[in-house]
């Protein structure tokens, strides 16, 4: 590859899907289900799940003989830019996805803690399998529902529109930092400091698309001694269908990690879960966009940085 073929950034338009590994596919399985996923393709060791968006898969779920974080799949601007992707860290040549949704893929490896990545082009899209209505709300001085117009809900877990973004623990920040904002459209929002040292310890990343209006992080990671996932986000509806799925959980006896509660940094309202296999997921709604007008943010780490409302963080969450 020539020098300035080097210098070329891999274009990223989303952020698709997530793999995770489990010892147990049994339990797995029963709690992605009560958590608002839908099953959409099972093999004998895998089952992947759809939200109700066009995404042809969000997660992927696989038996195996540890719990096991399998890394995130992003969409790519072009098959350039997957022709591109071939020269990174044991990257695979480009190859045929057997996933729903097909399309080419490589994967290639992190190359701070080596676990994998894989990137995708020409998938096929789903239709949205599902609709909610935008809610009317009455406030003290303003009611936008009409008289005898009721809210009404059912019981059930909240479906799943989309992935949003993921975060993790990784050994050697800058190192990392470095690569992912260098060889992709990485650029942080949010860059939070250490008091002491006044040195950059986590960075939350969106994908630079120029004026197109994205997520205030699809991607986002701090510093540590252990090389961890610390949790994949899933977008819902709003507020109500959040909550409904946070009854929902709560009654069938899963372990709530956090929530519900406000985020400073992204505003997201957040609500995490940990799953039979420990892995933390979250439902959110109501995060921030972002695009090439918006300065990036430097803050100093702090407790009250992480929420605005909600529990006190607990200390499992930060580990």
């Amino acid at each position: 590859m020539s020098p300035s073929a080097a210098k070329q950034k891999i274009i990223l338009k989303r952020i698709s899907h997530v793999y995770y590994q489990h010892k147990d596919l049994v339990q797995a399985d029963k709690f992605l289900l009560d958590f608002g996923l839908s099953p959409v393709q099972r093999t004998e060791d895998k089952i992947y799940y759809r939200g109700y968006g066009t995404e042809p898969f969000v997660l992927c779920a696989s038996q195996g003989t540890e719990d096991k974080f399998g890394g995130t799949g992003w969409v790519v601007e072009s098959m350039k830019d997957l022709e591109l992707a071939t020269s990174l860290p044991g990257a695979t040549p480009i190859h045929d996805s057997d996933a729903p949704g097909g399309g080419k893929k490589v994967t290639f490896y992190d190359p701070v803690d080596n676990f994998p990545s894989h990137l995708v082009y020409g998938q096929t899209a789903v239709d949205i399998a599902e609709t909610f209505p935008e809610l009317a709300y009455n406030f003290p001085t303003s009611k936008n529902r009409p008289v005898n117009k009721t809210q009404r809900f059912k019981k059930g877990p909240a479906p799943i529109h989309k992935l949003g973004h993921f975060g993790l623990c990784v050994t050697d920040y800058k190192k990392a930092f470095e690569f992912y904002t260098s060889n992709f459209n990485f650029k942080p929002s949010e860059l939070v400091y250490a008091p002491d040292t006044k040195e950059d310890i986590t960075t939350f990343l969106h994908l630079d698309r120029g004026s197109e209006w994205v997520d205030h992080h699809c991607f986002f990671f701090f510093g540590g001694p252990k090389f961890h996932v610390h949790h994949s986000s899933f977008e819902v509806f709003d507020f109500d269908i959040q909550m409904l799925g946070h009854t929902w959980l709560t009654e069938k006896k899963y372990e709530n990690c956090w929530g519900v509660g406000r985020h400073v940094m992204g505003s997201q309202i957040f609500d995490y879960w940990f799953d039979p296999s420990r892995f933390i997921l979250e439902h959110y709604v109501d995060g921030d966009l972002v695009n090439d007008e918006t300065p990036i943010n430097r803050t100093m780490a702090a407790p009250d940085n992480l929420h605005v409302w909600g529990p006190d963080v607990p200390e499992t969450f930060l580990a």
